[in-house]
């Protein structure tokens, strides 16, 4: 017997939505005020809200499946085009897809064209041979093999089997788990069709006997080794960080639910700024993400984004990203930013939104130089970043 495919409403993110009354069931309304009352706000039928429900996504995109039967699509505002080049700036997928070929997409079909990558390359390289490391084991064995456990030996002669410590090359390896994880990950999404859901489920069988399967989270995926024997690693861990960081709470492997996929677009905008400069900033200056300025050993600050002359290493700008659209900077954020500048002794603060504000900032106070810039998602992101970078330097850009 076919499944039945789940109801679902549509929702943009930061717009308000209504629905009547009989659209949503009052069990599924608890669930979403008991479970994503961080991700949004729901308001149940009331004379106030003349008998409707009204629901409004906090910043959150993507699928949530309350139940089996209801699920929660959340469309961003940004075109998909642009946020796929956010998503490709902001975990180097480095996908050059022809032009054009994202822009009649939706988020879901984003997600499982991702999806269809990652495991097309898992079957290329299972069929290639995984990449293979050597792991310490210890073992009791007839024959001396790597090194004996001399002391052992000598406090039990009269066993037979000799304990051994040795290095063994093997593909179970932390590598090759996160490959596996993340496709059983995917898996569980419910996100793909059949054609794609197919193939995630051959390369994870593919894997599943060769590797061991044990729950990894994104941070597994950064910062890891490549050389020549694993550089097409990068890219499947890349894409592995994708999924592992905007699936919802970590699933055991007998759960059978299925999981949310939720992208948040204010860490999604930080990241995509901070890379698109580290990729385009002039020669001189450097870019660093999430920058720590320690007071003492009880305090510290972190600062969004800061940009900084290679040669004395000093701060010159200190920026923050705002992923939301004010009529005019709030005080608070002048405050802060303004402390933030203080912090690591720069006369530079920038406030990034997405689009420009009725009442642009551009404000001495004390020596610092506070100013609102717009980094647009609106349009070709590449011609926005330039824009957004003449403003921000000026006398540097050609």
């Amino acid at each position: 017997m076919e499944q039945e495919s789940p109801q679902t409403i549509e929702i943009t993110e930061y717009q308000l939505a209504t629905f009547e009354k009989d659209v949503i069931p009052e069990s599924v309304g608890d669930k979403i005020y008991d479970n994503y009352a961080k991700e949004i706000e729901i308001e149940f039928p009331n004379r106030k809200t003349k008998d409707k429900w009204h629901l409004k996504s906090k910043g959150i995109v993507g699928n949530i499946p309350i139940t089996p039967e209801f699920h929660i699509i959340i469309q961003p505002k940004v075109p998909i085009e642009n946020l796929f080049g956010m998503l490709d700036y902001a975990y180097k997928f480095n996908i050059n897809f022809p032009k054009g070929q994202i822009k009649s997409e939706s988020l879901e079909q984003v997600y499982e064209r991702l999806a269809n990558i990652l495991a097309k390359k898992i079957i290329e390289r299972c069929c290639k041979g995984l990449y293979r490391d050597y792991l310490p084991k210890t073992e009791k064995l007839p024959y001396i093999r790597g090194r004996l456990d001399i002391r052992q030996a000598v406090q039990k002669p009269w066993e037979v089997k000799l304990k051994c410590h040795y290095n063994e090359q093997t593909s179970d390896i932390e590598d090759n788990q996160i490959l596996a994880w993340t496709l059983f990950i995917i898996g569980r999404s419910g996100l793909c069709g059949e054609l794609v859901s197919s193939k995630v489920r051959k390369a994870f069988h593919t894997l599943q006997g060769i590797v061991t399967i044990k729950s990894f989270t994104s941070q597994a995926c950064i910062d890891r080794n490549y050389h020549r024997l694993n550089q097409d690693y990068q890219l499947l861990h890349a894409l592995c960080r994708f999924f592992l960081e905007n699936t919802g709470p970590s699933h055991e492997k007998g759960d059978r639910e299925m999981v949310p996929f939720l992208i948040n677009m204010a860490n999604l905008y930080e990241e995509f700024v901070a890379e698109w400069l580290n990729v385009n900033t002039p020669k001189g200056f450097f870019v660093q993400q999430q920058h720590r300025f320690i007071h003492d050993q009880n305090y510290f600050d972190i600062i969004d984004l800061v940009l900084g002359d290679i040669e004395t290493r000093k701060v010159q700008y200190v920026l923050d990203t705002k992923y939301k659209v004010p009529d005019k900077v709030a005080s608070s954020d002048i405050h802060q930013i303004v402390a933030y500048a203080n912090a690591v002794n720069c006369q530079n603060a920038i406030l990034i939104y997405p689009q420009n504000l009725k009442q642009p900032l551009d404000i001495i106070t004390g020596d610092i130089r506070v100013r609102s810039l717009t980094f647009s998602l609106d349009s070709n992101l590449n011609e926005a970043g330039k824009t957004f970078l003449t403003s921000l330097l000026p006398n540097t850009i050609p």
